[in-house]
């Protein structure tokens, strides 16, 4: 299970360290895309296949169906993780996602959410304030 909040740098190169706990969940595989709310997301290949199928159930007439698998299906790259346990995140998703230095990955329980921490506090806030009403 993902669960809580780790902060890590990108490297020079676009590489991120994911957390030593996060890294048995990922062994047999996954992917990372833009997530809904300017941030990434890394999906284990089951959790991925799950929302694969329920997107593709939509109709592509469905405005919503096609904006979601525009916005995920265009974004995805597979991944896999390197000795020291990073992943190269490229160029486009980094652009995407505001990623520059500092990054926080965010467990969700069955994914991981990679924020820019600015973005992050704002969405945090964002949900407090719902919450609170």
């Amino acid at each position: 299970m993902f669960w809580g909040e780790y902060t890590h740098h990108l490297d020079n190169k676009g590489r991120l360290i994911i957390p030593a706990r996060f890294r048995p969940l990922l062994d047999s595989g996954a992917v990372l895309t833009r997530g809904i709310d300017h941030n990434l997301v890394i999906y284990p290949h089951d959790v991925w296949g799950t929302l694969c199928q329920q997107l593709n159930a939509l109709p592509y007439t469905h405005p919503t169906g096609r904006a979601m698998r525009r916005l995920l299906f265009s974004g995805v790259v597979e991944i896999t993780l390197d000795k020291q346990g990073r992943l190269l995140v490229p160029a486009y998703l980094r652009e995407y996602a505001a990623l520059t230095d500092e990054v926080l990955l965010v467990g969700m329980e069955q994914f991981i959410e990679v924020w820019e921490p600015h973005r992050w506090q704002a969405t945090l806030n964002g949900v407090t304030n719902v919450l609170s009403d």
